[in-house]
């Protein structure tokens, strides 16, 4: 899924069935919000879930949706915009507050309800460039990044960027590091193929989403024809089984064993990616039942025998 008309809709819905699992925006696109309605919905579904909200937020990513839904703004604004709404909804979220920046301007208002969380919900930036990632760690948020199809040495990157910003920022408490990956796990290397193929095809159609190239047709964007496209070489399939988090479940656990040593605190598992539905169940079930162990410690002491 590319993008959620409401995404607090949709975490309404998965706090109803579940009980402890926190749920989290990735991400609310700040340009599109006004920051009184997103700090009135945010508390909400803080309050509806029990205290589980993950409060993710970004800039935005694609030009084509600024066209539409910001009257043809560059989307570069986005990280200004998003950086002046932050100090206004933890603001909001505390009480009165009135606001005269460069994007928003209100006079005195609150967030009605107030979040449970205090002081509010953990904050989320999705960071790439340096910049973001100084801002973010200056005010403790913590940062999730996505290095694509690239090589590991691309979150070894982002995660220089981030302790760059931590030694700028002396006295400020280390905030987490999540990373996400496409991730396929599958019981033999022949298998391999359909997530090969579902990751190129939304390869594809990010490009064009991003350079705008081809049409998107009732909301689904077309494959532009193959001689526009200039990064396909990412997704040769032998750079795909290297780089991402594909292959049979050991090896899973060796890629990811990298990602720990490397000190990524959450790792995000990205298998919505047009891959069917039958490979998303069978690649998370084994996912939680042969890969998870390797990073979790014993919950339960084992009792000794009498």
């Amino acid at each position: 899924m590319t993008i959620a008309p409401l995404p607090f809709q949709l975490l309404a819905h998965l706090a109803a069935r579940t009980s402890r699992i926190r749920l989290g925006t990735a991400v609310v696109v700040a340009p599109y919000w006004h920051p009184i309605k997103l700090a009135g919905e945010a508390a909400l579904i803080d309050l509806l879930s029990g205290g589980r909200l993950e409060f993710g937020i970004g800039k935005g990513a694609y030009q084509r949706e600024f066209d539409r839904m910001k009257n043809g703004m560059h989307q570069n604004i986005g990280v200004p915009m998003m950086l002046e709404m932050l100090p206004a909804l933890k603001a909001l979220w505390q009480g009165d507050y009135e606001h005269d920046g460069e994007y928003w301007q209100f006079p005195l208002s609150a967030s009605v309800p107030k979040p449970l969380q205090k002081p509010h919900p953990p904050i989320w930036i999705a960071a790439r460039d340096a910049g973001t990632f100084n801002a973010a760690v200056k005010e403790g948020y913590s940062v999730m990044t996505w290095a694509l199809t690239r090589p590991f040495a691309e979150v070894e990157a982002y995660m220089q960027r981030f302790e760059d910003a931590l030694a700028a920022a002396p006295g400020v408490e280390r905030p987490r590091f999540m990373t996400m990956r496409h991730t396929g796990v599958y019981a033999k290397p022949e298998e391999a193929g359909v997530f090969i193929e579902a990751v190129q095809r939304q390869g594809r159609m990010f490009e064009n989403l991003f350079r705008n190239l081809a049409p998107v047709v009732d909301g689904f964007p077309q494959e532009p024809d193959p001689a526009l496209l200039t990064n396909q070489g990412e997704y040769e399939p032998d750079n795909l089984l290297r780089n991402l988090i594909f292959g049979a479940p050991e090896e899973v656990v060796a890629k990811l064993k990298a990602y720990e040593a490397l000190g990524v605190d959450h790792f995000c598992y990205n298998g919505a990616y047009g891959l069917p539905l039958a490979e998303q169940k069978k690649s998370l079930r084994l996912f939680i039942d042969e890969v998870l162990p390797a990073f979790q410690e014993l919950a339960v002491k084992p009792v000794a025998a009498e």
